[in-house]
């Protein structure tokens, strides 16, 4: 990816060099902390983020893999531990460690890791990841606690490893708290590991080209990306432009609102107007918030600038605190990307009123996160955690992808590996015909997920999703994708942002949600609508009402 130019040709090609070298070095961080992890979130899902930052926490660069989520809060979460541990404090060997949901990634789950960077005795840079891990204690992966205090265990800064060593006092109390100790604390060996693995490549880095220290590139790249940035929004008119969103809540109906105004090179998203917080861990933190809306903000606007530091700098984000989107501690947060990635959306749709060709329409948002938890016949408690997802919304230039997570970038897990690590049962996987929004170009299809527990007991399944009341909405004359929904035994009905206890025989089917369409339906070509029937993501009655084809798909 090109870093945007300035300077002598010499020196812009040594610091692309540089760049790329970079960008190697924190891919093989996400491989290597993948490819050591011990749950099926990291390994399957790459629920995560990977990135190296210079000594003051800004982030040089990051690794594709991972979410907005968790990437884009790396660098404030690093200056916090720095906070703690200012420099002089940390040796060689040292390796922190919190899940500060206010000041990292948003809930008790995700849990940060960092590691400083020694060349002798002084740090010159540090690696961090941060991953949402299979299970924190408290009551589980569910919205039902009234504050964090009861969604698990807490870590403030603290230091895993001591010059090398593991800190056992810490890694006992997390195994005393968790269902799945081996999981947990084997997917925290392997962020230690991955972050091994970018600290050696940048000593190396740094060692092939004679730098003593990486404060000065950062600088350097830092800048260039926030020119980069602010090139690309100087082309957006000047002026606000505003949008709210409705969602699924628990208590009530939840409204988002954002208001982005343009000036000058820079952004301000201001969310006034949103829902207050509650009661419920449907709340958002600040950091997160403000990570999906830098997100929104460079997708629409930046696709193709490198994302670091200089990315965030020209965007503000003003939310109240206390609101739906900015929790203050004890305000629980366990759920949070339920409210949390829609934050994307409701952006996205304000910019959609400067740049309409430049954004993605309303989709499936958020990702539907199933955590199937109880005991197996011996009596050993098991918790399994994966992610399935509806379809994105369609572009001015294309149709939307089905079973798609967007803006979350996780990934699905695939049915044999969840059924190999837990005692879960698939019974259907398909797509879901006529579910994306119809348009010139389509929504993305969502999906038909049937499955149920071989446990022989009791088993309990939050419902902690979205889209059932509120279908995503399309843009310039494109209709809105189908609403989700969630049955067992497909009698009874199980409401969002609820937790049912299933009995031993109880089957679980899920209507996935699509993505809105973009454009008028009557402008989609021919061949798009014949190829769409035949295979299978539009209906012969589909194509009928809502595109005045023949059920076939031939022009009538």
């Amino acid at each position: 990816m090109a870093v945007p130019s300035s300077g002598r040709a010499t020196a812009q090609l040594e610091v692309q060099v540089l760049w790329n070298r970079i960008e190697t070095l924190v891919e093989e961080q996400a491989r290597a902390l993948i490819h050591t992890a011990f749950s099926n979130i990291l390994s399957e899902g790459a629920d995560l983020s990977a990135a190296v930052f210079d000594t003051s926490g800004n982030m040089i660069g990051q690794a594709v893999t991972g979410t907005p989520g968790h990437i884009n809060v790396t660098g404030v979460a690093v200056r916090n531990f720095l906070r703690k541990y200012p420099a002089g404090s940390l040796r060689p060997g040292d390796v922190l460690i919190s899940n500060d949901p206010y000041g990292i990634s948003g809930h008790l789950l995700d849990i940060a890791v960092v590691t400083p960077v020694f060349m002798g005795d002084d740090a010159v840079a540090y690696v961090a990841s941060i991953c949402h891990t299979v299970d924190i204690g408290g009551i589980g992966y569910t919205l039902a606690a009234n504050s964090t205090f009861e969604e698990g265990l807490y870590l403030p800064y603290l230091k895993l490893y001591k010059a090398g060593r593991p800190n056992e006092d810490v890694h006992e109390i997390i195994a005393a708290n968790v269902r799945a100790p081996d999981q947990v604390l084997g997917d925290l060996r392997a962020q230690v590991a991955g972050n091994s693995v970018a600290a050696r490549g940048l000593l190396e880095l740094m060692e092939e080209f004679g730098l003593s220290e990486v404060d000065s590139f950062s600088a350097d790249i830092t800048a260039r990306t926030e020119r980069a940035i602010r090139s690309a929004i100087e082309k957006v008119p000047d002026g606000t432009y505003t949008n709210e969103l409705m969602m699924d809540g628990a208590e009530k109906d939840i409204r988002l609102c954002a208001s982005v105004r343009v000036e000058g090179g820079a952004v301000t998203v201001d969310f006034e107007g949103s829902s207050s917080a509650s009661e419920l861990g449907l709340n958002v933190c600040y950091n997160y918030t403000a990570a999906y809306t830098i997100f929104a903000v460079k997708a629409a606007l930046a696709p193709d600038v490198p994302n670091n530091e200089g990315t965030f700098r020209p965007v503000t984000v003003v939310a109240p605190r206390g609101s739906i989107v900015h929790a203050i501690h004890p305000q629980p947060t366990q759920a949070r990307h339920v409210v949390g990635q829609a934050v994307a959306e409701v952006v996205l749709g304000a910019l959609a009123k400067a740049v309409p060709e430049d954004v993605i329409c309303e989709g499936a948002t958020p990702l539907w996160i199933l955590s199937a938890s109880g005991q197996r016949p011996d009596g050993s408690p098991f918790s399994f955690t994966f992610f399935t997802s509806g379809g994105m919304g369609a572009t001015a230039k294309g149709d939307g992808l089905s079973a798609t997570m967007f803006p979350s970038g996780a990934r699905g897990t695939p049915v044999e590996i969840v059924e190999a690590s837990s005692p879960l049962l698939f019974l259907r996987k398909e797509l879901r015909a006529d579910s994306g929004g119809a348009g010139q170009y389509r929504g993305g299809c969502g999906q038909v997920i049937s499955f149920r527990a071989r446990t022989g007991l009791p088993w309990r399944l939050p419902t902690m999703y979205g889209r059932t009341a509120f279908p995503a909405q399309g843009l310039r004359g494109g209709a809105a994708g189908a609403r989700g929904s969630a049955t067992r035994n497909d009698t009874e009905t199980l409401e969002p942002m609820n937790s049912y206890v299933m009995a031993p025989d109880d089957v679980v089917t899920l209507l996935l949600p699509g993505g809105g369409g973009y454009g008028e339906p009557g402008a989609r070509e021919r061949d798009a609508i014949s190829e769409d029937v035949a295979n299978g993501y539009v209906s012969g009655a589909c194509a009928r009402d809502d595109y005045g084809f023949a059920e076939d798909g031939s022009q009538p």
